[in-house]
């Protein structure tokens, strides 16, 4: 658990800075009932062969992985959680004027809903609320996809082209939005403040924001439940629960 003179000496340096961006990852969320992936209990983490519906060219090539991914849509909380505490503190964050932007790995759409403007929140990883067909890329909300699912369709297909439908999340195997990292990449050269929170720094390019941060000499809070690999370039380092961490950091 931090000491009361890292939370003091975070609320100092975020009262001080003129342009914070932030990045979060699935630990803003697990409190919003929605696991993370490789936490201690993340669900990578319990089962590795979990994974493997995240790789395009596995969910692609193999009807049997489509079905699992399907299922799991179908009952995932992502689709039944709410906002919490943390979500809502970014939300007075950026009441302030000093969020320059909110970058996010997570794919669950809880900031938005917890009113952080659209404008300012930039989704690396893409979101889990629509689908994408791999063959004509028509696009249409996951909400009719899983109806499809609960009528008994197994793998729904393109109603346009009969292609494969998947999420309109970034798997593994394919490349980040260009426009959606370059405005990321902005926001880490442009901040004097990167507050890192709730993510593991293991996955790149997000993670490689952090040094663009520090490079251009901005400070660099991290709050994360455990150690990153980039603790050591940090002003601050904060552990603890997120939702009773980052509410108290960020309280005015």
């Amino acid at each position: 658990m931090s000491s009361s003179d890292d939370v003091e000496r975070a609320r100092e340096l975020i009262a001080a800075a003129q342009r914070i961006t932030v990045l979060t990852g699935a630990g803003v969320s697990t409190d919003s009932g929605i696991p993370d992936f490789r936490g201690p209990e993340g669900v990578w983490t319990k089962n590795p062969k979990a994974e493997l519906i995240w790789n395009v060219d596995n969910y692609r090539d193999d009807p049997e992985v489509r079905r699992e991914a399907w299922r799991e849509r179908l009952d995932h909380p992502m689709f039944a959680a709410v906002p919490g505490r943390a979500h809502e503190a970014l939300v007075e964050l950026e009441r302030s004027g000093k969020l320059l932007a909110l970058l996010t790995q997570n794919i669950d759409e809880l900031h938005q809903r917890a009113g952080s403007s659209r404008e300012l929140v930039a989704e690396l990883h893409g979101s889990n609320h629509g689908t994408v067909c791999m063959s004509c890329g028509e696009v249409s909300p996951m909400a009719e996809a899983r109806d499809r699912v609960r009528a008994g369709e197994d793998d729904p297909r393109c109603v346009h082209c009969g292609g494969i439908l998947k999420a309109t999340t970034i798997m593994f195997g394919e490349m980040l939005d260009v426009d959606v990292l370059t405005r990321a990449r902005e926001a880490a050269l442009g901040c004097d403040l990167f507050l890192a929170i709730g993510t593991s720094l293991g996955v790149h390019p997000a993670a490689g924001l952090v040094d663009i941060a520090s490079m251009v000499g901005a400070d660099v809070i991290i709050v994360n439940a455990e150690p990153t690999p980039y603790d050591r370039v940090a002003a601050v380092v904060l552990r603890g629960g997120i939702s009773e961490v980052l509410p108290e950091v960020l309280r005015s």
